[in-house]
């Protein structure tokens, strides 16, 4: 079992030199995969029929405590919980607990997580009681048929009914979409109008070159988000804003709404200079870059010594290599830069 926040609190860690890469970039934001295993087999993210790791490939919980920690040691002020579906693991929220100690001593900033949203309805106010504040939940179509060929075996339904109990839960929800050729282009203005009505933020992501199989198929799926930027700015006044929420998005208002609206676009607008996050895979693996392969393997040190200065050490060293940016290009015609690793592994 994991210890309870009350057993921590006062012992705050003990916060030492940040962790800066060799760009002078300060690494202050950790994703986490806490699973590779997801209810949906969405088409641009999993293979239908994917072959999940053996459990006993992935870190514990408190494997994931002791990682999580070290970073929060280390300077991290904002972890966000990824998978697979992080809410499918059996006893996630006892991770969560475990975390909520770092808000409580001020180390850490923001805790949160990227859902599906099919088990969101049962655990929005655990949640909420764990310190989250705001989730973000993929949603690409409010049509229930589209949605079910999206995800090949989701329903809407449960999803919807989700988002609204995170948002009972005091819980802010933003909506992330893929921008999908073919899709997106129909479902800009039912999400845009939904998210308005719902008090929603609205975040659009270009798809990227990463996954098992369909790889080929990325360019024909591809769609600039400055294409659907341009479609918006046909119904509505878009105001840039400078404010940020952490990440890659970069925001617009609707001056006619007031709505937020995000535009993370890796591709047709490289946001890699100001990149301040790197990704722990379920099996503890440290990616420094999304769109490279390079990782540095944590659990065998995690394994193999008791000792904080040993991981620390191995955490610098790593963080040292971060690249300067990823190598994602879809210009000349083909998808260059691709990544075989789903992103089920890596983390949303």
């Amino acid at each position: 079992m994991l210890q309870t926040p009350d057993a921590f609190r006062a012992t705050a860690l003990p916060v030492r030199a940040p962790l800066t890469d060799g760009f002078c970039r300060k690494i202050r934001y950790l994703r986490v995969s806490v699973t590779d295993r997801c209810d949906f087999r969405c088409t641009y993210c999993m293979a239908d029929r994917v072959r999940f790791l053996p459990r006993k490939e992935l870190l514990s919980l408190e494997e994931l405590d002791r990682l999580c920690s070290a970073f929060v040691g280390l300077g991290v002020t904002k972890l966000r919980i990824t998978g697979g579906e992080p809410l499918v693991r059996r006893d996630i929220l006892e991770f969560f607990r475990a975390m909520s100690r770092h808000l409580a001593t001020g180390a850490l900033r923001e805790l949160t997580l990227t859902t599906n949203g099919s088990q969101l309805a049962r655990h929005a106010e655990a949640l909420a009681a764990c310190g989250v504040r705001r989730v973000n939940v993929s949603l690409d179509t409010l049509d229930a048929d589209r949605f079910a060929a999206l995800t090949r075996r989701g329903q809407l339904a449960p999803v919807l009914e989700g988002i609204g109990a995170a948002r009972a839960a005091g819980l802010r929800v933003k909506i992330n979409a893929v921008a999908l050729k073919g899709a997106s282009e129909d479902e800009l203005f039912p999400l845009v109008d939904w998210c308005a009505a719902e008090g929603h933020d609205l975040t659009f992501i270009e798809l990227m070159p990463m996954g098992e199989d369909g790889i080929e198929d990325r360019i024909a799926q591809y769609l600039p988000l400055s294409d659907l930027r341009a479609r918006l700015s046909q119904r509505f006044t878009l105001e840039p804003l400078a404010e940020s929420t952490g990440g890659p998005a970069r925001y617009v208002r609707l001056a006619e709404t007031g709505q937020r609206v995000g535009f993370i676009a890796p591709l047709s607008h490289s946001f890699c200079e100001s990149c301040n996050r790197v990704r722990l895979t379920c099996t503890g693996d440290l990616y420094t870059c999304l769109g490279q392969e390079g990782a540095t393997a944590l659990r065998p040190v995690l394994r193999g010594t008791p000792d904080a200065a040993g991981l620390e050490q191995a955490i610098r060293a790593a963080i040292a290599r971060k690249p300067r940016g990823h190598d994602f290009d879809y210009s000349r015609g083909a998808p260059r830069g691709a990544m075989a690793r789903g992103m089920n592994h890596t983390g949303g």
